[in-house]
């Protein structure tokens, strides 16, 4: 299971226990908010009716006055409830498998969007033990998949680097004895893949590219401010249409995969131009040693000698 390709089986299947996890356990809890506006609701309307059938129908400004303050009064009870947590959705379709999946990922990867948190006790006590033995996996994670990505991009790029020295004529003899892959590839290939969920996500969420260049970059990045999350839509999470949750989880995987691969590829290169550099001061002092050494023999060598009498 240490390999690369059981580290990512591994990761993918710890976050798919512990998203069926969290959905056992906050999906038994039915948050209070929920009771106290349906309960508001129907107060409202019952309120409204009786002032209908009070209200002499001919008095028609008195009774938008009075049902003017009985609405401002419901909207400032919801107001109230959406400050401390109320979205209008049930726990079964908030904690539904794709957002439980987010939230795993989110726990582990330290990325922390924040729109979805768990309520319950045992929830947050199930949090800290489940990011304790989590994060550790996802940097063995980030590892491995960043080693095996940097030596499948560095082999594919030796390959094309060869076969543009053959295309130009070359000679054997002049290729060089090691091929770096240099760091405006590294940028090039994050650039294509920032680009590609710019498109995807704008597509998607209706949201213009900025914002959506703007989520791609904090994701990978593992900024997660958490204003922008694909499928946050209340509509579609209560339609069940939350396939984007689960294509935004594998995107965010393999970037974050692409990341490590880019940091090993630019640790390389920078190790040999340091090394690189190393070398060169060397010869520098080096050259400068000598031409001092040379400069005292010269001076000694050409010294008139003194003549005796």
């Amino acid at each position: 299971m240490c390999t690369q390709v059981g580290v990512g089986g591994l990761i993918v299947g710890y976050a798919v226990v512990g998203a069926f996890g969290f959905m056992t356990i906050e999906g038994t809890y039915e948050r209070p908010e929920m009771e106290k506006v349906a309960k508001l609701r129907e107060s409202t309307a019952a309120r409204l009716w009786e002032l209908t059938d009070t209200e002499n129908i001919f008095n028609r400004t008195s009774w938008n006055l009075k049902a003017s303050a009985i609405l401002k009064e419901f909207q400032n009870s919801v107001a109230q409830a959406v400050k401390v947590g109320y979205d209008g959705r049930t726990v079964g379709e908030a904690w539904s498998f794709p957002s439980a999946l987010m939230f795993c990922l989110s726990v582990f990867t330290m990325i922390g969007y924040g729109n979805l948190v768990p309520r319950t006790t045992w929830g947050k006590a199930m949090t800290v033990v489940y990011a304790v033995f989590g994060i550790p996996l996802y940097v063995l994670y980030f590892m491995n998949m960043g080693k095996v990505l940097a030596q499948t991009f560095k082999w594919l790029y030796t390959r094309l680097y060869l076969c543009s020295m053959k295309s130009a004529g070359s000679s054997e003899d002049g290729q060089p004895a090691r091929i770096i892959v240099p760091s405006t590839a590294c940028l090039w290939v994050m650039g294509a893949y920032i680009a590609t969920g710019t498109i995807m996500f704008a597509e998607w969420e209706k949201w213009n590219y900025l914002d959506s260049t703007y989520f791609c970059v904090t994701s990978l990045c593992k900024i997660g401010i958490g204003d922008f999350v694909p499928g946050n839509n209340i509509m579609e999470s209560r339609s069940g249409h939350q396939t984007k949750l689960i294509i935004n989880f594998i995107y965010l995987l393999l970037g974050m995969g692409l990341v490590a691969m880019c940091y090993n590829l630019m640790r390389e290169v920078v190790k040999v131009k340091m090394h690189d550099f190393k070398e060169d001061i060397g010869l520098c002092f080096e050259d400068i040693r000598l031409r001092a050494v040379a400069c005292y023999r010269k001076r000694h060598t050409t010294t008139p000698a003194v003549v005796q009498h």
